[in-house]
């Protein structure tokens, strides 16, 4: 997921391929994408980019003519208009001909030249989207790298508020006060100060203060003459620069944009410098846990004491398997071995479908066999409820003997 150097590297890319390019006609937006129209049409206008945080925003400025007599014409756009992006999950600009304009491509400004050129907000998975006449988003914090005064001022003074009760890995995501750090920063910054993922926020930061005299450009508070007490006090300010959480949420975005980002530039797209520079994130040797939102927090040692209970930390994960998703060779050697298990399993499965079939003629051979020798006894019932009648029958017939005695007596 693109984070704030993604996005000031995006910015820059579009300042660089755009400068000196002129635009014409309406923005054209892709069928399939949900985003909103963006209204503006002109005949001759430029583009310039500008970053804060995890936004880009795109500014359309017309180009007035010199003749006085020239009239905008009904419809064309004769004032800017700035139109905000944000990324999602896989967003990025890309500048190319026409010919070779991308799958992905949802939003496009066409150039005035020939052959025509098309600058174009790609985004594969459709979780990224425009606001045209837009601002900044008023519910994110100042920029980390840009307007760090202002992003440590609003951190400090807001350690009251309940949102820093959560882990600390939790609150590094809040855009509200940590506008540009994401999944990779925050734990290279946690990892790069040894700090468990996992512990109340506000404990981290509670010692921290608005201003940071470890800034070069600031002066240290109260430099003492003594050699020994300075020699102490350079140390400690040391030790509060190299623990200043804050200070780690500025220097270290800023590091990626010195490299030049994750690639971020489409047609290169090289990742060597950049995973070289990671230390935590998807590193052989670290764990991972699933934080209480469901994003998965790389990190070294114990988690801390609020870690989700029920998500268990995974064995570690080596960087190999990740690019190992990418070779589509690798990925048919898996299918052919699915599918060579797959009839292996078929056959099993048929075999076993013969055996019930083997096996039940002689079950039921076992059956009738079992019921031909069961027969006589079944036979032999109706005899036995026989002589049972014929018991019954004298009883039967003992008092009519009976009677006729009595009666035979009665006639003497």
């Amino acid at each position: 997921m693109p984070e704030g150097p993604e996005l000031h590297l995006a910015s820059l890319y579009v300042n660089k391929m755009c400068n000196g390019v002129v635009f014409t006609g309406p923005v054209i937006k892709s069928e399939v994408s949900k985003s909103p129209d963006v209204p503006f049409t002109c005949e001759a206008y430029r583009i310039t980019a500008t970053s804060r945080g995890k936004e880009v925003k795109l500014t359309l400025t017309p180009i007035k003519s010199d003749d006085s007599k020239h009239r905008v014409k009904a419809g064309q756009a004769d004032q800017p208009m700035d139109v905000v992006f944000r990324f999602g999950m896989s967003g990025y600009f890309r500048f190319t001909t026409e010919d070779e304009l991308p799958k992905h491509a949802h939003l496009r400004f066409y150039s005035k030249e020939k052959p025509c050129r098309v600058l174009s907000f790609v985004d594969a998975r459709r979780f990224g989207s425009w606001h045209p006449g837009g601002t900044w988003q008023p519910g994110r914090g100042p920029c980390i790298m840009f307007e760090y005064e202002s992003f440590r001022e609003n951190v400090v003074s807001h350690l009251s508020d309940r949102a820093f009760d959560r882990p600390i890995c939790e609150v590094l995501l809040n855009q509200k006060y940590f506008n540009g750090i994401g999944n990779y920063l925050r734990a290279e910054i946690l990892f790069r100060l040894n700090i468990p993922p996992f512990v109340a926020a506000r404990t981290v930061l509670e010692s921290l203060e608005s201003e940071d005299f470890c800034d070069n450009g600031k002066p240290v508070k109260n430099e003492i003459s003594d050699t020994k007490t300075s020699g102490r006090a350079k140390q400690k300010r040391a030790k509060e620069e190299a623990g200043d959480l804050l200070r780690l949420c500025h220097t270290v975005p800023l590091e990626v944009v010195s490299l030049g980002g994750k690639g971020y530039d489409p047609e290169k797209a090289d990742y060597s410098d950049f995973e070289a520079w990671l230390q935590c994130y998807y590193v052989d040797g670290m764990k991972s846990i699933r934080d209480h939102n469901g994003r998965t927090m790389w990190f070294k040692g114990d988690p801390g004491p609020m870690a989700p209970k029920d998500s268990k930390s995974p064995k570690a994960k080596k960087r190999a398997k990740k690019e190992d998703d990418h070779d589509y060779a690798d990925k048919k050697k898996v299918a052919k071995s699915r599918s060579a298990s797959t009839t292996k399993k078929k056959e099993t499965v048929t075999k076993t479908a013969k055996k019930d079939k083997d096996v039940r003629p002689k079950e039921a051979g076992s059956k009738r066999r079992k019921t031909e020798v069961n027969t006589p006894q079944h036979e032999k019932r109706p005899a036995a409820r026989r002589r049972k009648s014929s018991s019954a029958e004298p009883t039967a017939a003992g008092p009519q003997r009976r009677s006729g005695r009595v009666t035979r007596q009665s006639g003497k």
